[in-house]
């Protein structure tokens, strides 16, 4: 597994709390846990700027929300 360095796990963390700081009480456990994967995933991909991961997360929470509304 390829470490990540500081900024990006920052980059990663900081997009994680802006985008479910939209949820009740900033998300449960499962959605963050969920939008975590998504972005630790891209990570080990290649991406590392705060934009990407914010698109990344956002539409991971996209998807999580149709799911539950399915």
């Amino acid at each position: 597994m390829k470490k990540l360095d500081e900024r990006t796990a920052a980059n990663m963390d900081v997009a994680l709390e802006q985008v479910c700081r939209v949820l009740p009480h900033g998300g449960d456990h499962e959605i963050r846990k969920r939008v975590a994967k998504k972005l630790l995933h891209s990570a080990r991909h290649g991406v590392t700027t705060l934009g990407d991961f914010m698109t990344i997360a956002r539409t991971a929470l996209s998807e999580i929300s149709l799911k539950k509304s399915a």
